[in-house]
């Protein structure tokens, strides 16, 4: 049966997500995971959901028109121009399948989000990258301008590093096809590119399995103009949301003062875990994500992720050719934060 499989499935290397133990009491500093649990409101939202016997016997609206709605309110744009999916993978699933052929190109800064190559290759397209430069900028004038679909994680992973509006806007500008700008992290930074959303060639996509701690529910969505939205519904599942996801995220969509009061406290426990990083050598990049990217000053980034996982402690350790490797650490609770520098601190002492 494997030999019947499509040629270029079985060449794939595929994407890998950071690993989820389900045994033994780690602390988990691997996947971005919010620390905080979610609004009350959505877990009323969900109670209800759960104990309405006749919305779980019905299909979920296709449209999700309740967030749709909470969204253009919310964030001021038209509900139209919104397109929901399961986790923002999905929707840069569909908008991949929406535009890209065989042979297409897809185009990318490194390093930066590695599903970005396999969403190419499923397609059985080409793949090419464009390297940041050494300040984490994007070379000007972009040096490939004919791609069918070009992807900006902004904030970026690992770096956590921000390219502003107007260099979006000059690069939307540089290029023919579109340009999806991937805002799964947007929320712990302190600008976003919704203004560009619709306009000319941008698509910004968001998740709120970060900033709103809906990792376990799976919820994104994309914000288009309404006619390209219209093509896309097209090309997504039929009903790509459940009653349960639609139901949590437009609860949390609607408390947002909840999520400013998690968002300062994650931003307050990222400035002192980049502070005490950088005190005891490492190189960290100035994070605007609910994660850092750290380099030991040693060089030893494999040991020392080997060595934490020993001690239970998960982090992400990445390796980018001619960049060299580290470790992309979420900020945790103030507790696991402070668990992760003592094992790290005794770490380096023992490396002396």
């Amino acid at each position: 049966m494997i030999n019947c499989l499509r040629a270029n499935i079985r060449a794939m290397a595929g994407y890998i997500p950071g690993e989820q133990p389900r045994e033994g009491d780690f602390i988990k500093l691997n996947t971005n995971e919010n620390p905080f649990p979610p609004s009350p409101k959505v877990v009323d939202a969900i109670r209800n959901a759960l104990t309405d016997g006749d919305r779980l016997r019905k299909y979920p609206d296709p449209l999700g028109t309740a967030f749709r709605q909470t969204a253009g309110r919310v964030f001021g744009i038209d509900p139209e121009s919104i397109l929901i999916g399961n986790g923002s993978d999905d929707i840069l699933t569909i908008i991949t399948r929406s535009f890209l052929g065989e042979q297409g190109l897809v185009v990318s800064p490194t390093p930066s989000y590695l599903l970005y190559r396999t969403l190419a290759e499923l397609q059985v397209a080409r793949f090419q990258t464009v390297s940041y430069t050494a300040d984490w900028r994007l070379p000007d004038p972009w040096p490939i301008a004919k791609a069918d679909l070009t992807f900006i994680a902004n904030p970026n992973s690992p770096s956590g590093t921000v390219l502003s509006t107007r260099e979006l806007a000059r690069l939307a500008n540089q290029v023919n096809g579109p340009v999806v700008v991937d805002e799964a992290y947007v929320d712990f930074a302190e600008d976003n590119a919704l203004s560009l959303a619709g306009k000319k060639n941008v698509i910004v996509t968001r998740s709120l399995s970060k900033s709103y701690s809906l990792a376990g529910i799976r919820f994104g969505f994309a914000v288009a103009e309404p006619a390209l939205v219209r093509e896309f519904i097209k090309v997504k599942d039929s009903y790509n949301c459940d009653v349960l996801s639609l139901a949590a995220a437009t609860a949390a969509l609607e408390d947002q003062d909840y999520l400013r009061q998690t968002r300062a406290a994650i931003l307050a426990t990222r400035t002192r875990l980049t502070q005490e990083l950088s005190k005891l050598g490492f190189q960290v990049c100035p994070s605007q994500a609910n994660f850092v990217w750290a380099q030991p000053p040693q060089g030893n980034a494999q040991r020392m992720f080997e060595e934490l996982k020993k001690r239970k402690i998960l982090v992400r350790y990445m390796n980018y050719e001619g960049y060299g490797d580290g470790l992309r650490i979420s900020i945790g609770a103030d507790a696991d934060i402070d668990r992760l520098l003592i094992e790290l601190r005794a770490f380096m002492r023992s490396e002396v």
